[in-house]
């Protein structure tokens, strides 16, 4: 059987394509605020910080970034909690290595359990200094990137562009029958 050069370009090319396709893993972005008003209860400090972290779902592995200023002293330890509502107090689920300055990054692979609560929103994340033992800011873990306070504010603007287009469709067809 002989084949041409153009088949086995094209095979060449199919073949490139496929080698070259990216994983299919789902990257999620994960973000939280945190802040002195978010603990239980609140603490009485200026400290600001947030979180950015991406969970991967073929290998289960979370990577994140959490800078901070403004805090009473230095950080003695760090934690990600769950699960547990906004406002509701849980055990660490994940530590977090020293050293503890900004920013501070790390990485570590979830249990089935653990993912499950991350992805339902019942996680936050909290920073302690020798001040607030219990906690001096922290913040809800949600699905989203920087700026996402809740999931709610993330839906506002679907339902106002949802309403407009609707407006936008009955006054069409208003000015059609008219």
């Amino acid at each position: 059987m002989k084949l041409s050069i153009g088949t086995l370009t094209a095979v060449a090319a199919v073949s490139l394509a496929f080698l070259a396709a990216p994983a299919l893993a789902d990257q999620v972005a994960y973000h939280a605020d945190l802040t002195a008003a978010q603990e239980t209860p609140p603490a009485d400090s200026a400290g600001t910080g947030s979180l950015d972290a991406t969970y991967d779902t073929s290998t289960k592995m979370l990577s994140w970034t959490v800078t901070y200023s403004g805090l009473t002293g230095d950080v003695t330890a760090a934690h990600f909690h769950g699960p547990a509502a906004m406002g509701a107090k849980a055990p660490p689920v994940v530590p977090i290595e020293a050293p503890f300055t900004s920013p501070i990054k790390g990485s570590a692979t979830l249990t089935d359990a653990q993912a499950s609560d991350l992805q339902a929103g019942m996680w936050y994340f909290n920073l302690h200094t020798a001040k607030y033992p219990d906690g001096e800011i922290r913040g809800q873990v949600v699905a989203g990137g920087a700026g996402t306070s809740s999931m709610a504010s993330s839906m506002e603007p679907m339902a106002s562009s949802s309403a407009t287009s609707s407006a936008m469709d009955m006054s069409s067809s208003s000015s059609a029958a008219m």
